[in-house]
């Protein structure tokens, strides 16, 4: 969720339902090592193969992936707004309809980084930078950069790579992930940040030509099986290449782990070709990708940058580029302008859930209360699964002194993003101003546990312990305890 500076719109706008950066450069440092380290050649002399080499079973790559997850979400900025979320896990739904029988359950993640790039990790887990998702041109390009992602997994072309690694070595990552974290020297940090998460992957997952020409073909089944045009397959490439072209010799980072663009550009304008022709005349509403587009590029880019393009005169009166407006200059603390904006949007698109939900959230923090209530009920009326327009609504009940109808959002957040930081955080504030003080001072450590912060987790936790006083108390602090050991793991030790 948004943490904003008191009384103000302003900058401080830069997360949304759980967004946390916490030191990128480490993570990538030790991301690369880890990776180097788990495909270290192993000697094997005259030892028996079995006795050096293990079988990589799948509950193994399940585990080394969701450790990779947890480490990736404690140390790098995840948007999790829901309308952005929920759109990915869609196009993914769509793709997932022409696969075979898998053990995979996909989960999709959005990293902001301007770079291009996008990649799977073992067990299913998928990572896209918002840097990907602006230069794209079609919502098919994206599908096609997903499905291409997708076979990957399915092909288990990361888990045959894995399965050469010491059955020892991936046993003991979660050792090697905590002492290799880096503390205490700062000065570091900037000439380890590497520029881009391709670095960290490019030892496990330097993806052989054929592992490439697989993705391509598989991912192109996907992507007709999800009802897409194929040439979606290309546009994704494309904006790829152009980009390459635009930054001369600096590669995006998408190519360092997936080569030979141009041939493969080649190969998949062949085969579509080759498809027949109702398949190839397809057509795409690109409504959807525009919005995402929108949020993304008013929420998190340069807003001095953002607001020239809202300002394109071909997007003034488009209701989206509106509400985007209105973002942007709410981040540049243009109230006044940002107010304007957002009811012009409103005006435009009077029954757009998510206009509704970015014009209350501005007004919850500029302090209009009744403005803000009235549009952000609506937000939830209109969609009842945007989870961002409970948060605010829930903040706002808590201000007027309604306690328990903020604790049923709260509680009803906490069902679907158990570890957001944000809604922890507010919700322990509420608790503690009602002296519910163990519950309060447990949903503090958790905010402070999933924003990496050690000394605050502890601080949290101690309360907590010394206000527990019921069985249910107790079995509370033990499931923190489960939480904990899993995050505290990848904190340095500092």
């Amino acid at each position: 969720m948004n943490k904003p500076s008191a009384g103000t719109v302003s900058a401080a706008r830069r997360t949304a339902l759980g967004f946390c950066a916490r030191r990128c450069g480490r993570l990538l440092l030790c991301l690369t090592l880890v990776c180097a380290t788990l495909l270290m050649p192993v000697q094997s002399g005259n030892a028996d193969i079995r006795d050096l080499f293990g079988d990589f079973t799948l509950k193994d790559e399940m585990e080394l992936g969701r450790k990779f997850s947890v480490l990736i979400k404690s140390r790098m900025p995840i948007i999790e707004d829901p309308e952005v979320v929920n759109y990915i896990a869609e196009i993914i739904d769509r793709l997932k309809a022409s696969m075979r029988p898998h053990p995979y359950t996909f989960e999709a993640s959005v990293l902001l980084d301007n770079s291009m790039n996008a990649f799977a990790v073992p067990g299913g887990y998928l990572f896209i930078n918002t840097g990907m998702l602006l230069n794209l041109e079609n919502e098919s390009d994206l599908a096609g950069i997903l499905a291409h992602e997708l076979a990957h997994i399915t092909q288990q072309h990361i888990a045959s790579r894995l399965a050469k690694a010491k059955k020892t070595q991936l046993l003991g990552l979660a050792g090697a992930l905590a002492g290799i974290l880096l503390g205490g020297d700062s000065n570091m940090q900037g000439g380890l940040a590497v520029g881009s998460i391709a670095a960290a992957q490019t030892a496990m997952l330097n993806y052989s030509r054929q592992d490439e020409r697989d993705a391509d073909q598989m991912g192109l089944i996907y992507l007709v099986g999800g009802g897409y045009p194929p040439q979606g397959m290309l546009g994704g490439f494309e904006a790829i290449r152009k980009r390459r072209w635009q930054m001369g010799s600096t590669m995006p980072a998408y190519l360092s782990t997936h080569p030979d663009i141009d041939e493969r550009l080649q190969y998949l304008s062949d085969r579509i070709r080759a498809l027949p022709e109702e398949i190839r005349a397809r057509t795409e509403d690109n409504s959807r990708f525009r919005r995402i587009q929108t949020l993304i590029r008013a929420r998190y880019t340069d807003p001095k940058v953002a607001l020239l393009h809202f300002d394109n005169t071909d997007t003034q009166q488009d209701c989206i580029s509106l509400m985007g407006r209105g973002i942007t200059l709410s981040r540049l603390n243009r109230v006044t302008e940002a107010a304007d904006s957002f009811e012009r949007a409103l005006t435009c698109g009077p029954r757009d859930h998510l206009i509704s939900r970015e014009a209350g959230t501005f007004h919850y923090l500029k302090g209009d209360l009744n403005r803000a209530g009235s549009l952000l009920q609506k937000a939830i009326l209109l969609n009842p699964r945007d989870f961002m327009a409970f948060f605010y609504y829930a903040r706002l009940l808590g201000d007027k002194g309604d306690i328990n109808g903020a604790a049923n959002y709260f509680e009803e957040m906490l069902v679907h993003l158990p570890e957001d930081p944000e809604i922890h955080y507010y919700y322990g504030r509420l608790l503690g101003q009602n002296r519910r003080l163990f519950k309060a001072h447990l949903h503090l450590a958790y905010s402070a546990l999933y924003k990496n912060d050690k000394k605050k987790t502890q601080y949290h936790l101690g309360l907590a312990r010394s206000n527990a006083a019921t069985p249910e108390d107790k079995e509370a602090l033990e499931r923190f305890d489960l939480r904990h050991a899993e995050r505290a793991e990848f904190w340095n030790k500092d």
